[in-house]
């Protein structure tokens, strides 16, 4: 007789602890980033659901252990070991950039990940770089979802731009000149809009191995 495991939901639909596998699916599938893990007592699941994901899965990673968890990129393990593919959420906005040299012109938009019907765009900048494209779509974003009284997840496939989001700042070499002067006015009333405002929305990574590319793609690659 199999022996009894406690399924651990730290991020996912109703976080809690779980008798089966297929109770913790119900609660992780299709949840974005969603953070569990299997343990072999009720007594290891309280404590691990009180310390929360990231000391536990420290934990578990330090005795090698094998129990159902998710990874960073959003991949995860079955208590079998076999992979499940994490879903994206489709009720989200997507965003991206296309641009035309780097630097470069830079234009950007935003769309409903599930149809994808553009929900704004905004014209070519006449110079830019990748990277601050799409750190202005992210606030675009943000910003466009705050005024609907919306908290829905913000999808984008650039990292460097999420971390500047979270910062309230960037990190570029781009210079400020007469040719960048349109782009950095952009940036700067992003910024500004980041540092007097608060939202609750989550801004996750689009995983691009798992589903290809992001429905905002421009289609140049």
């Amino acid at each position: 007789m199999a022996k009894a495991k406690y399924y651990v939901v730290w991020e996912g639909k109703v976080p809690g602890i779980y008798n089966t596998w297929a109770e913790c699916q119900a609660q992780t599938n299709g949840y974005p980033q969603a953070r569990f893990k299997a343990y072999e007592s009720e007594a290891e699941a309280k404590t691990a659901l009180s310390r929360g994901w990231k000391a536990s899965f420290a934990a578990a990673n330090a005795k090698g252990s094998s129990t159902a968890a998710t990874s960073a990129s959003g991949s995860r393990k079955s208590a079998g070991g076999s992979s499940v593919k994490e879903e994206a959420d489709l009720d989200s906005l997507s965003v991206d950039v296309g641009s035309r040299g780097n630097p470069g012109i830079v234009e950007y938009k935003g769309v409903h990940t599930r149809t994808g019907e553009v929900v704004f765009q905004h014209p070519p900048i006449a110079k830019g770089t990748n990277n601050l494209g799409e750190f202005l779509a992210i606030v675009h974003a943000l910003a466009y979802l705050q005024q609907k009284g919306s908290n829905m997840t913000i999808y984008s496939d650039s990292v460097t731009a999420m971390s500047w989001v979270r910062k309230k700042e960037v990190a570029t070499n781009l210079a400020r000149d007469a040719s960048t002067q349109e782009i950095w006015t952009l940036v700067d009333r992003a910024l500004a809009w980041l540092r007097s405002n608060t939202y609750s929305n989550k801004i996750m990574k689009w995983d691009t191995k798992a589903w290809g590319e992001i429905k905002a793609d421009y289609g140049r690659k």
